[in-house]
């Protein structure tokens, strides 16, 4: 009778553990990608005489490649185990860091801060920590728990920012890199804190299946193709807003009369609030997902995506504008993954999620590629992101659309 009653104990610990390194390495992965955005302006200026393109296409490469390597660390993590394929993300993002800082030619900058950081960041984000989350946690409270790693995990988006803002105002850019790339040291010692504790639980068809098998299936489903497509928008708009935002507020904020170099540490602010409000919508969204359909919720963010960013470009910008889009948007902002994840556990079961997120996640980073590298483009072009938040608005409603009809349900192979 004890032993029995003991074991819930036991395995809360487990979970309380692995939502906690989970959470501690998002935070510190995500943390130090975030304030890309930052740096743009000074890169930019200091190694391209002005040209945004350029710094924008590196990042742009990172997104692309984070999405790309993201399967392939998901079948390392299903096939060799998820710490493997953490500490093979970790030394090839320490090495994307390290070529970022000292590199001064396009190249050196597309293949530090695009290949290699995009792998790094594949490596250590939401494909492979999620699928541990997603493993270990009982089916009845996966998407609670993969709410609370997200959420978490978002309190690197909150402080990193403010703390290269900061070291901008005191150091030059590369030494505020510096800083944050020690900031990536302590992943090291989470990693070993993630091992899945084994369940008892029946095996689904769909799980004793091999894995080519399964990704037949998988692209075969018109739920998961619609929610590969639909994953595609929110890439486009969290990566060209991360990005972007900052140049944004430096060049297009009115109503106040601090400099271009504080108005583009206000847009790392910014940043941080949305990181912040991110933290409050993916712990509610990872509730809501609880008690309503998973399809229908996303169908309601992204409309409200929509919706939000209509009305932040078609008033003035200023301080206080910029401020309440970023909180707003930042409720709305990663609140999709625990969903979209947690959609992909409920069709195909928990054994190839590393896998099968990676190939909707890849969908994601394609999106996430096109909106920064088109910011650039544009804003280069004609001086204004306009084009682009008009697209983005057109691309909320698309995915708003094309989730209503996606299924909430387990995977059934049609009879022979």
């Amino acid at each position: 009778m004890n032993v029995a009653k003991a074991q819930p104990a036991a395995d809360t610990q487990s979970m309380a553990v692995i939502i906690g390194a989970s959470a501690m390495i998002l935070a510190l992965s995500f943390g130090v990608r975030s304030v890309f955005g930052g740096v743009v302006g000074p890169i930019s200026d200091e190694l391209f005489n002005g040209r945004v393109e350029i710094f924008s296409l590196s990042l742009a490469i990172q997104n692309l490649v984070w999405g790309a390597a993201q399967p392939l660390f998901g079948m390392i993590a299903d096939r060799y185990g998820d710490r493997r394929a953490l500490w093979l993300g970790l030394l090839t993002y320490l090495a994307g860091m390290a070529i970022c800082i000292v590199g001064a030619s396009p190249l050196a900058q597309h293949l530090g801060a695009g290949l290699l950081v995009g792998m790094g960041v594949s490596g250590t984000a939401f494909g492979v920590v999620l699928a541990v989350v997603g493993r270990a946690a009982p089916p009845e409270k996966r998407s609670q728990y993969l709410g609370y790693a997200s959420a978490l995990g978002s309190a690197g988006q909150v402080a990193m920012p403010f703390l290269a803002a900061w070291l901008t105002e005191l150091y030059d850019w590369r030494t505020m890199l510096i800083v944050l790339t020690a900031l990536l040291l302590p992943i090291a010692a989470c990693i070993p804190l993630l091992k899945s504790p084994p369940r008892s639980a029946s095996p689904t068809a769909v799980e004793e299946a091999g894995m080519a098998e399964v990704l037949r299936q998988a692209f075969g489903h018109a739920s998961y193709v619609l929610l590969t497509l639909g994953f595609f928008v929110c890439g486009f708009h969290v990566a060209f807003i991360a990005v972007h935002l900052p140049n944004f507020v430096q060049h297009f904020c009115t109503g106040t009369d601090m400099s271009p170099e504080e108005l583009r540490g206000f847009g790392l602010m910014a940043i941080s609030v949305v990181g912040g409000a991110n933290i409050l919508g993916t712990l509610a969204a990872g509730q809501l997902g609880a008690w309503f359909p998973k399809p229908y919720i996303l169908s309601a963010i992204y409309a409200l995506r929509a919706v939000v960013i209509l009305v932040f470009i078609s008033l003035p910008v200023t301080p206080v504008s910029v401020m309440v889009f970023a909180f707003t948007m930042g409720m709305l902002w990663l609140s999709t993954v625990p969903l979209t994840s947690g959609l992909v556990a409920a069709m195909f079961g928990p054994k190839y999620m590393g896998t099968l997120y990676g190939f909707v996640f890849l969908s994601h980073q394609v999106g996430s590629f096109l909106g920064v590298w088109l910011g650039g483009v544009f804003f280069d072009l004609y001086g204004s992101y306009d084009l682009i938040w008009g697209a983005s608005i057109a691309l909320g409603v698309f995915s708003a659309i094309v989730h209503l009809p996606v299924r909430e349900q387990p995977y059934q192979a049609a009879p022979a």
